[in-house]
């Protein structure tokens, strides 16, 4: 619901781009921030009652695999626990998709443009022909890696894809 305070955030962000990386944030900005996140936790707990075992299954697991994308330790991720496994109350009521993997492709100084291609060509056909996921480190995490999330055999087929184009000329 919009308020006076509110409408005066709105305008300063418009006047600047860069209102929210001021800092320390006003009380102001704490309470617009504030008012804008409110209703997030609940929200989220009526989503997780809808969704099915199946699906709430597959969310921890791609959670967790995004986490490992972004959060990037010296070891490798060596010391995080493993990934969730199949309920065993999944397994006796619906067909449990294959299990989603993490990959993670170091890519040569000078290459991530082979591997992403003009404009994104070839990232976009890399996802498509291969029905994987592909995130790029850059501002999120180390900008000389990729992390392809999928289907054991897709992301194995991804990545030989993606090593091709670094190995072109």
């Amino acid at each position: 619901m919009p308020y006076p305070e509110k409408e005066e955030v709105r305008t300063l962000l418009r006047q600047d781009p860069n209102f929210w990386k001021n800092r320390p944030l006003s009380e102001m900005m704490i309470r617009a921030a504030t008012d804008d996140v409110r209703f997030l936790l609940n929200i989220h707990e009526k989503m997780m009652e809808k969704l099915s075992k199946v699906s709430s299954w597959r969310l921890a697991v791609r959670s967790e695999l995004y986490c490992r994308c972004f959060c990037i330790n010296d070891n490798q991720q060596a010391d995080w626990p493993p990934l969730p496994t199949v309920p065993d109350d999944i397994e006796a009521e619906a067909r449990v998709p294959e299990v989603d993997i993490l990959s993670l492709l170091d890519v040569p100084p000078g290459k991530m443009g082979r591997v992403i291609g003009r404009k994104g060509s070839s990232i976009m056909a890399v996802k498509e022909s291969c029905n994987v996921e592909i995130h790029i480190g850059g501002a999120k995490g180390p900008p000389d890696r990729v992390f392809i999330i999928g289907p054991v055999k897709e992301v194995r087929k991804a990545e030989a894809i993606l090593r091709g184009r670094m190995l072109e000329f």
